[in-house]
């Protein structure tokens, strides 16, 4: 361990699996802020964090078994397409996420009111009523998913068990800084959390093709979502100029 600190080839590997281990993350905190969401005002930072916490534990716990997480990539049987342990999860969570996704953009088109709102104030829980531990089930489930995408990612970038510990542990510290703010900024704009459920939905069909075999380029997918998120700040932005404009 020690002799990795006057490695510079260490420190570039901790710093890039950092940045990765963090973009990985995103569709976690977007994915959390929105179950969250049908938290009491109250209790949403808190379940925010827990379940980012939940998500370092799982990728914690998927680190130490390194050796069964490797196994898992192993053919376990074959329908159409080989199957191992690694893409069955895939498969099962990109199917969970898709239709979480779905119906979260349902209510939120087709009863507005129960989104918080046409002004998306967030003031109250979205749809129906629902206990905090079947929210932290449902993030835990998902939680596991992208824990182990991330994980294998890690693997496969570096040979070193304590630098993926470490890159794990700064880029859950710097989500749960930011967690917060993409929470309130996502409830508080009903648009943007139509757009963060089309990514979900995009980003669950990528974890069933992956499932199936098929190779899909994150480079493609995040692209198409940075893209997509730039032309939303810019509606945002004439909106705001209008709002600003507009006679009394």
């Amino acid at each position: 361990m020690l002799e990795l600190l006057s490695d510079p080839d260490a420190w570039l590997a901790l710093l890039i699996l950092t940045a990765m281990e963090i973009v990985l993350g995103i569709d976690n905190i977007v994915f959390i802020s929105i179950l969250t969401d049908r938290l009491p005002p109250e209790k949403r930072l808190a379940g925010r964090r827990l379940g980012l916490v939940v998500a370092l534990l799982s990728r914690i716990a998927l680190l130490a078994a390194i050796g069964w997480v490797v196994t898992l990539q192993d053919e376990l049987f074959t329908l159409f397409v080989p199957w191992s342990g690694k893409d069955l999860i895939l498969f099962g969570g990109g199917l969970f996420l898709l239709w979480k996704a779905t119906r979260e953009i349902y209510e939120n088109v087709e009863h507005p009111e129960q989104a918080g709102g046409t002004h998306g104030s967030g003031d109250k829980p979205r749809g129906a009523p629902v206990s905090y531990a079947a929210i932290m089930g449902q993030v835990a489930i998902l939680d596991v998913v992208f824990s182990l995408d991330s994980v294998i990612t890690a693997v496969g970038m570096v040979d070193h068990l304590s630098i993926m510990v470490v890159a794990v542990l700064i880029s859950v510290g710097i989500m749960l800084a930011f967690a917060g703010p993409i929470g309130d900024f996502v409830t508080l704009h009903p648009s943007v959390r139509v757009l963060a459920l089309a990514f979900l939905v995009l980003i669950g069909v990528m974890l069933i093709m992956e499932g199936t075999g098929a190779h899909v380029s994150k480079g493609y997918i995040y692209s198409a979502m940075g893209f997509s998120l730039f032309v939303q700040t810019l509606n945002m932005r004439r909106d705001r100029r209008l709002a600003r404009t507009k006679p009394e």
